[in-house]
């Protein structure tokens, strides 16, 4: 078996609307395809052996053990990788249920598709399962174990941590959209203009000086002792010549701690003598250059949790502990505690694993102990210096019994510190006291505190602490963080409609991220050139601060390679879908391809709107599996959709009378002529009235008037400049070049009506194959050139696409051939060499016709001729 690719889904997608995680496996069974599970002896019960849990698996059959009915009748390895795959996520700790297995459309060949929690996790368990499957096919021992830890591992270094995945949870709860910015905890919710940020439990309107205080212990208890507020007598020194005259002044005993230090690295606690001080003194110069030296308050360790300056949480801190039984040894305890299935590896459950570590040991020593010692009975053994949840220490909510004194002072310190979120550690008696009747003190402030012992404390009330971050951040009901997003896909005229919906934007006021195929723009400027279609150019959008409002150009190589970049739009536009890029990727069939553009309609919001062409079947059948409301345009008025459409009340755009016009219901509002917009060239151009009804019908359903939709329309220029590559005609002197991005049959089908209306005494073509078209599509290519042209230039692409630049000029020759033999056909395969000898060659009023794919190249060189003419030049040269 070998596997030809992976690809991981992180958006609606091709194969689930709904469920975004997914990886998606091109496998190829090879000799395996004669080879169902039912022809391999022992192979059920290997199976069974290595995976009794599997049992749970349904399967096609609906009740447990069915998958394991379907092995023993047999069924073929594809679908059982896709079973393994899944299982040893749920082995590692990630339960993930989701599968299926389908046909590739070549023989032998499967797109295995599963669900992951972890990208990394999710291709890591993709190649496992394929390993996995093979030792049981060739009956060889297998050790998973390797895999399980190997899996554990990339989650712990891939995953958001417990605190910022809550925010995260909370805010995709409420329908505000995220993106993570780093791989670390750097997320924006929201999307564009009005995002926010978080980073662990820091925003963006978290005050910097207030973290820089709380980040300097020293700071923070000046200003607290200025407050009246109890903190520990200590001292702050950086030699070690000054620890004897500070232990003096502080009093055994004391803690010693760096003063910039975090999560409880170089912390001592309660130090009775000069000679361990002195340990505690470099341990915790190795995090800081000072250090903090102070009085150890007894009691019980507290944290307190403010958010926007209001107490939300708070919980009792104990450190990882054992409790001696008189009978085991440390590491016996240890092991038994670690039984419990609260504790797992890292954050993947509510407590962490205890480990015996170089501190441990330490700290063990200093009672004469080892890890192989035996703890008398009832004796409670700390095992960390500090109650760190991530050390294994355990947490009690004890928020409803805070005293109001404390709730106040606690209150009052975010204030005085000016931290929105901080969390304030105390060591006191009894946390239902006031602070100053237990002899208590407050020992820190933190920025950027934990969550994870308030959101699910050892014991005690689980608490939705992230829920108050999102009420300061998005204060508003309802508030969701999102632009207007309009999502365009279709086999033909998306790039032209989002440049014209995103212009009809930009002349209301609003600031426009658009992307196409020939690179994505902020407002006019380009960031970004070449083929922007995909999810990756969809986020660059989204995640820049000065846009709110995103028009987003979606292809199906983006769709089947990575899901869309996004998970909800307003509108959503489908232009059309005709027979392009089949074979690729497992897309076989116009249906197929259907399904693929499909995706985007599926993903409007329910109060938004899929806009589609009532004139192409495929994309009509679309509204059957949207959720939201349907808007419709045709160029024929009397098309019986649009009139069913309208006779339900519906909005729909279509041309009628010369006109452009929208209607509601079944009243008429004419926007303007067909011959009056620029874009149409005097309405000869039927295809682009396509998509200005797609593009006016988008802005009427986003409010914009039909005023302003004219008067955008009016200034929308085809040029070089404002639509490259579509139908970008220049005038010579004695000829005309027609540049325009047709690269499809349906495309130069559209192209042909335009140029027939252009008077002129000989049209030329240079037109080039496309290697990732098949042969078929090709052959009609070159067919259609031999009807447009009389005279062709066959040249060849930069980019070949998988084929030889030999196969592609013989695949469009065969089709002219196929249509007239006797066409005048030159093969020049350098396209500034093509271009250069037609233009040189012109006959007076000729025009020669353009067709490339590589826009910004062509144009370059024709406005470099255009440029040579107008110097009196009459050779072109390059």
């Amino acid at each position: 078996m070998r596997i030809r690719e992976i690809n991981a889904m992180r958006g609606p997608n091709y194969w689930s609307v709904r469920r975004h995680k997914l990886i998606v496996m091109v496998l190829d069974l090879e000799e395996m395809e004669e080879l169902p599970s039912n022809k391999i002896e022992g192979f059920k019960e290997r199976l069974e052996a290595m995976f009794p849990s599997m049992y749970s698996h349904r399967c096609s059959v609906g009740t447990p053990g069915g998958f394991f009915q379907r092995v023993e009748e047999g069924t073929w390895m594809g679908h059982i990788i896709e079973h393994i795959a899944l299982e040893i996520q749920t082995l590692a700790g990630m339960d993930t249920g989701f599968g299926r297995t389908r046909d590739y459309g070549e023989k032998g060949v499967y797109n295995v598709v599963f669900s992951y929690l972890e990208e990394s996790v999710g291709r890591y368990a993709a190649k496992a399962s394929v390993e996995i499957c093979q030792s049981l096919i060739d009956g060889v021992p297998y050790d998973m174990e390797d895999d399980i830890q190997r899996m554990r591992e990339l989650r712990e270094s891939e995953r958001l941590g417990p605190s910022t995945g809550s925010i995260v949870e909370e805010a995709a709860s409420r329908g505000i959209p995220w993106i993570r910015l780093n791989k670390y905890s750097l997320c924006q919710l929201g999307y564009g203009a009005n995002q926010k940020r978080i980073q662990a439990t820091v925003t963006s309107e978290t005050s910097s000086i207030g973290v820089e205080i709380a980040c300097d212990k020293e700071d923070t208890k000046y200003l607290l002792e200025q407050a009246q507020v109890e903190v520990p007598r200590g001292d702050i020194i950086s030699r070690e010549s000054s620890l004897k005259e500070a232990c003096s002044y502080v009093g055994f005993p004391l803690v010693i701690k760096p003063i910039d230090g975090n999560h409880g690295r170089g912390i001592t606690v309660n130090i009775k003598n000069y000679e361990d001080a002195l340990v505690a003194f470099h341990a915790a110069k190795n995090v800081s250059n000072r250090v903090i030296v102070e009085r150890y308050i007894t009691g019980e360790d507290y944290r307190l949790l403010v958010i926007n300056y209001k107490l939300v949480a708070a919980a009792k801190r104990t450190p990882a502990h054992v409790i001696g039984d008189g009978v085991s040894t440390v590491k016996q305890l240890v092991d038994k505690v670690n039984e419990d299935p609260r504790r797992g590896y890292g954050h993947e459950n509510v407590l962490t694993q205890i480990t015996i570590n170089d501190l441990t040991k330490t700290i063990l020593a200093a009672k004469g102990y080892t890890e192989d010692s035996i703890i008398p009975k009832g004796e409670f053994l700390i095992l960390k210096d500090t109650a760190n949840l991530s050390t294994g220490g355990t947490a009690e909510d004890v928020t409803d019994i805070v005293h109001s004194a404390n709730v106040e002072m606690a209150e009052r310190i975010s204030r005085i510190i000016d931290l929105d979120i901080c969390g304030i550690d105390i060591m006191t008696t009894d946390i239902s006291q006031p602070l100053e009747d237990t002899k208590g003190a407050v020992l820190e402030v933190n920025a950027g505190p934990g969550f994870r012992m308030h959101l699910a404390p050892t014991t005690g009330l689980p608490r939705n602490v992230a829920a108050p971050v999102v009420d300061k951040l998005f204060p508003k009901m309802g508030d969701t963080g999102r632009i207007p997003i309009i999502a365009i896909t279709g086999t033909n005229g998306k790039t032209t409609t989002s440049r014209l919906i995103a212009h009809i934007a930009k002349m209301n006021g609003y600031r426009v991220g658009y992307t196409t195929s020939d690179g994505v723009y902020i407002q006019n400027r380009l960031l970004m050139r070449g083929d922007c279609t995909g999810p990756a150019s969809a986020e660059f959008v989204l995640k820049d601060p000065t846009v709110n409002m995103a028009v987003l150009e979606c292809a199906r190589g983006g769709l089947l390679r990575a899901g869309l970049g996004f998970h909800y739009c307003d509108v959503g536009i489908v232009t059309n879908v005709e027979a392009d890029h089949l074979g690729l990727k497992g897309i076989h069939t116009i249906e197929q391809l259907a399904k693929v553009k499909g995706v985007i309609p599926e993903t409007v919001l329910p109060e938004g709107y899929a806009i589609l062409n009532a004139d192409d079947d495929l994309v009509y059948d679309m509204r059957r599996t949207v959720k939201c409301n349907v808007a419709l345009f045709s160029m024929d008025e009397n098309n019986p959709r649009i009139q069913a459409l309208q006779r339900l009340g519906g909005i729909t755009a279509i041309y009628e009378n010369g006109f452009v016009t929208i209607c509601r219901g079944v009243w008429k509002m004419r926007i303007m002529s067909a011959e009056q917009i620029p874009l149409t060239y005097g309405g000869r151009a039927t295809f682009m009235i396509k998509n200005v009804l797609a593009a006016v019908l988008a802005a009427h359903v986003r409010g914009i008037s039909n005023q302003d939709i004219k008067a955008a329309l009016e200034t929308f220029i085809p040029s070089a400049s404002q639509t490259p590559g579509r139908l970008n005609l220049f005038h010579f002197e004695n000829f005309k070049v027609l540049l325009d991005y047709a690269h499809n049959p349906a495309g130069m089908r559209a192209l042909k009506q335009f140029t027939d209306t252009i008077d002129c005494s000989k049209r030329v073509g240079i037109i080039a194959g496309v290697g990732d078209r098949r042969v078929e599509d090709n052959n009609e290519m070159g067919s259609l050139a031999a009807d447009m042209f009389d005279e062709i230039i066959i040249r060849q692409d930069k980019n070949l696409r998988g084929k030889s630049e030999t196969e592609l000029i013989k695949m469009l020759n065969d089709g002219i051939q196929m249509r007239d033999p006797k066409k005048k056909t030159t093969i020049i395969p350098s396209e500034k060499e093509a271009i250069t000898y037609a233009v040189n060659n012109a006959e007076k009023d000729s025009l020669i016709v353009l067709c490339s794919d590589v826009i910004p190249d062509a144009l370059d060189l024709v406005k470099r001729f255009k440029e040579q003419e107008s110097k009196g030049a009459k050779v072109f040269t390059l």
